[in-house]
């Protein structure tokens, strides 16, 4: 990637790197290792595993500080605005989908694999400021990007996972416990895929995929409670 591209997204970001590899490394995916073995950078997996740690720090100061509310309320807030659902959405907003290096066959895949690289490469991103500019740079960045997202979180309620909502929407509404059933599943060991469906009695009321049994039922819970207008 040439020095203009990393400018054209230094830009969006509103964060100049001193060390522009820094950047470049948090924008590298494993498998485009894979494709340039003698690409000069190791990829971003590290610099994930740090910013991981300083976008939880940082959302956690700032629910402490703004917010009186007791501790499970804010745990699930949190949760709800460091998952790779928001993440990927937040990454959105500077177009980091245009810079990520992948491999031809990741850059394919446009589904739920690609929401994950996104995730975690806006994680690698947060992980290579707080290393190049430090803490207050990396607190401004998430301020404006990540926690703008909260008050929109809290007022509709996405905290509370879409299987706990159904649930309860369902034994309110219709008086009966959703079950949900492995439709399809697929992929090797190390990456299996799960298509589930959720049922009210007979009925298929949604239906979901996930890398996990368990992202694929919250997958079908959310299809459900779009379905019925719940």
């Amino acid at each position: 990637m040439d020095s203009s591209r990393l400018s054209e997204l230094e830009k969006k970001t509103g964060v100049e790197f001193k060390n522009k590899d820094l950047l470049l490394q948090a924008l590298t995916h494993r498998s485009y290792l894979n494709e340039d073995p003698k690409w000069p950078l190791d990829h971003n997996e590290r610099l994930e595993f740090l910013g991981d740690a300083v976008l939880e720090l940082v959302v956690t100061d700032y629910l402490y500080n703004n917010y009186p509310n007791p501790e499970g309320e804010m745990t699930n807030w949190r949760a709800a605005i460091v998952n790779s659902v928001m993440l990927a959405k937040v990454s959105s907003k500077f177009d980091l989908n245009e810079y990520v290096l992948l491999s031809r066959g990741e850059a394919k895949d446009v589904g739920r694999a690609r929401q994950y690289i996104l995730a975690n490469a806006i994680e690698a991103l947060i992980g290579a400021i707080y290393l190049d500019q430090g803490y207050d740079v990396t607190d401004e960045f998430i301020k404006k990007f990540v926690i703008t997202e909260l008050p929109v979180i809290i007022e509709d309620k996405l905290y509370r996972d879409p299987k706990s909502r159904f649930q309860e929407e369902a034994q309110e509404r219709v008086g009966i416990t959703p079950t949900y059933e492995v439709l399809k599943e697929w992929g090797p060991d190390h990456a299996r895929n799960f298509d589930i469906g959720v049922f009210l009695g007979e009925e298929m009321v949604g239906r979901g995929e996930g890398l996990s049994k368990q992202e694929a039922q919250q997958a079908a819970a959310e299809s459900a409670l779009t379905k019925k207008g719940w």
